[in-house]
């Protein structure tokens, strides 16, 4: 079957699962889990690598084919994939000091409001907010040595991470 289109030519109907093999779609049940972590870093900066947690949310979800996605619900936190390798975490922030330094913190108009953390919030933007990991037979479908890491530019007090897990 065939449509005209507004230049006066035909256009081919799509296949769908009555008229063909290009849409076949099976409905099942999908299923939602939420978890929060709370981290509380003693230090201004840190790495730190959750992927554990996220791991035992998936299994607690009970998803065997979905998505899983992790957010840093704070804006001078961040949540990234990398290698668990310290000597990339010790280059990530030597590099993230150079490219948004700390101090003199009168070089930053967001200070001017009482803060002393407008680094964490340039930081935080710079290494991303959230990510989303497949999953795969009930597991988090990596690549190699990648894992998640939560990354804190402005620590000291109580932050949260969002764990949410959806599919089948």
């Amino acid at each position: 079957m065939a449509r005209t289109s507004r230049a006066g030519g035909t256009v081919p109907e799509p296949e769908t699962a009555s008229t063909g093999p290009a849409a076949v779609v099976t409905c099942r049940t999908m299923k939602s889990h939420t978890e929060y972590l709370t981290l509380e870093i003693p230090a201004r900066r840190a790495f730190v690598n959750i992927t554990s947690e996220v791991a035992d949310a998936v299994r607690k979800s009970g998803v065997r084919e979905g998505l899983v996605l992790v957010n840093a619900m704070h804006i001078s936190a961040s949540v990234f994939i990398n290698d668990a390798e310290s000597g990339l975490h010790h280059d990530y922030d030597v590099w993230l000091e150079k490219l948004a330094p700390h101090a003199p913190t009168s070089q930053y108009r967001h200070n001017d409001t009482g803060e002393d953390n407008a680094d964490a919030h340039l930081k935080r933007q710079i290494m991303g907010r959230e990510v989303v990991v497949a999953i795969t037979a009930g597991k988090l479908d990596f690549g190699p040595w990648e894992q998640v890491f939560y990354g804190e530019f402005d620590g000291r007090r109580k932050k949260r991470v969002l764990i949410k897990v959806i599919g089948e």
